[in-house]
């Protein structure tokens, strides 16, 4: 999923808003498992109970300024995108398992595929990892790529350290030093709480979207930063919430795109491809 350009390059205050209001009154409507959408009166509402003003979004007559119109848009925005096009995306196991069998057999892959980090019964093979490392693998086109980095991610420039990131990621291309691309794997399709180690995952893709924001701005250089998520169950029925904030994280510029659950056998291709453009123009 690519970010909705009206809602791209808005000031750092537009955010606050978002977050505060959206702690304040709660993400889902109560009763249904869909995204809430707060009222102009709930946003009021939840200002002034937090101690802040509403100055902001409210014009001297009490109507929503042009700052509080576009707030509302962003709230309606972000409960439709995610209620009637993120969770048809998002899969269980089974079908995640289906999906990965198709994949593999129509590329015909011999690719090594890792296991995911459960014991016992439910220890089997990542499949969402699985299915990015087999379709990325098919497309690159004998380019190297870096599914299990055991190094920081470095960028250098005339062969001198410039920065490197706080933490490792998932997979790079064509490698960590001087990626076109790192990504971030969020899968949980065993797991039967959000536990503390997901809602990590979310910050950690903050974190490295934060560095890689400053190495944008300050040196001029872009990285591809995406993150790649699956489980109906985790995501959807535990964790809508953290769905909200990954919304927010992609329209703030944190990550050039997430992909969702079966979104990454059509959209994967496709990104390769200008991979392999930005790559060839170095």
């Amino acid at each position: 999923m690519k970010p909705d350009k009206r809602f791209l390059g808005l000031p750092k205050d537009f955010w606050a808003h978002v977050r505060l209001i959206s702690e304040h009154i709660g993400y889902t409507a109560r009763g249904t498992h869909q995204i809430k959408i707060p009222s102009f009166e709930d946003q009021i509402r939840a200002l002034e109970a937090l101690g802040m003003s509403n100055r902001k979004i409210a014009d001297e007559l009490g109507r929503p300024s042009d700052f509080g119109q576009r707030l509302g848009g962003y709230f309606v925005f972000r409960a439709n995108v995610l209620n009637s096009t993120v969770e048809p995306l998002l899969m269980d196991y089974q079908a995640a398992k289906a999906l990965f069998t198709t994949v593999r057999r129509s590329l015909k892959s011999t690719l090594d595929i890792p296991m995911n980090k459960q014991k016992g019964k439910k220890k089997q093979p990542a499949y969402l990892t699985g299915m990015v490392n087999m379709i990325i693998h098919n497309r690159c086109k004998g380019h190297d790529c870096d599914f299990d980095p055991r190094a920081l991610t470095r960028i250098t420039r005339d062969d001198l350290p410039l920065r490197a990131l706080a933490r490792r990621v998932d997979g790079a291309f064509p490698s960590t030093l001087n990626p076109v691309a790192v990504w971030e794997i969020k899968e949980y399709y065993y797991t039967t709480t959000f536990g503390s180690r997901v809602a990590d995952g979310v910050y950690e893709t903050l974190l490295d979207g934060m560095e890689l924001e400053e190495l944008r701005e300050n040196e001029s250089i872009d990285v591809k930063h995406y993150l790649i998520l699956d489980s109906h169950y985790t995501w959807w029925e535990c964790g809508r919430s953290y769905l909200c904030r990954v919304i927010d994280m992609l329209h703030m510029g944190y990550v050039d795109e997430v992909l969702f659950g079966r979104e990454v056998v059509k959209r994967l291709p496709e990104l390769v491809d200008k991979w392999l453009e930005v790559l060839k123009g170095r």
